[in-house]
């Protein structure tokens, strides 16, 4: 092996090496922003909330609840969704999900590392209630 060879070795080993050292970023987290509450007063203590959800590419949702009926209307790119032992799903624009107040959300991320996801998600919960409960 000629010392050329020898030494375009090293540096490939060594760039090797220092790439895999360096700090792996945390994925993005989605942004919810809500869009409206309103009370029920036909169902007293009850109240709707509006939300729009962005996710960033590669952004991944931590393991959480909502305590709430949840439905999810898809607008833009594509999200995989799962529940506590459901099947996961990859949901496009026009799709739907659903959530029970009792589902324990284990999934929920963009399928895509380039491109922006976003959805309606529109929650029936107690009125004052948080609408994401980390997961304990």
């Amino acid at each position: 092996m000629s010392i050329h060879h020898c030494l375009g070795f090293c540096l490939l080993l060594s760039s090797t090496v220092a790439m895999a050292q360096e700090p792996v970023a945390a994925a993005p987290s989605p942004i919810a922003t809500p869009v409206m509450t309103q009370p029920l007063p036909e169902f007293p203590g009850k109240e709707v909330l509006l939300l729009s959800v962005e996710f960033p590419p590669g952004a991944v949702d931590p393991v959480h609840r909502h305590d709430a009926e949840a439905f999810v209307y898809v607008l833009e790119g594509n999200v995989i969704m799962g529940v506590a032992g459901g099947s996961e799903v990859t949901l496009g624009p026009g799709d739907t999900f659903h959530e029970r107040p009792e589902d324990l959300h284990t999934v929920g991320r963009n399928a895509s590392s380039r491109k922006p996801a976003r959805f309606l998600a529109f929650l029936i919960k107690d009125a004052g209630k948080p609408a994401v409960i980390p997961a304990d």
